[in-house]
């Protein structure tokens, strides 16, 4: 199966470099569809001219996104450098923390295929 998914410039670029190979999201309706073996097709937004395909290979969910990052090393988000208190408040510039709690949080493992 193969999903469809935004993503900004800066993420999409460490993806497509090899840099990035954990995408975070919340685990909302949409990505508890998302299974290991699945594609994932990200659109370069805002600007969605350009897009990459990556396969699953492992998802991890978490109650928080502060727990998911003092799980995975930043260097593996694409965030190298960066500390967990850093990361989390750059994640509620895109996710609240209400959305946070009520669906909680999903790192998806991931490899290019394009």
């Amino acid at each position: 199966m193969t999903h469809k998914m935004g993503l900004f410039d800066q993420p999409f670029q460490s993806i497509k470099s090899g840099r990035k190979t954990v995408e975070v999201r919340l685990n909302d309706e949409k990505r508890r569809k998302v299974s290991i073996g699945n594609i994932i097709e990200f659109a370069k937004v805002p600007q969605q001219g350009e897009t990459l395909k990556v396969e699953v290979l492992d998802l991890k969910r978490y109650d928080s996104f502060k727990e998911m990052y003092e799980d995975i090393t930043a260097e593996d988000m694409g965030a190298e450098g960066r500390s967990v208190d850093e990361m989390v408040k750059n994640t509620y510039k895109i996710y609240s923390p209400e959305q946070e709690k009520v669906w909680g949080t999903l790192a998806i493992t991931i490899k290019l295929v394009n």
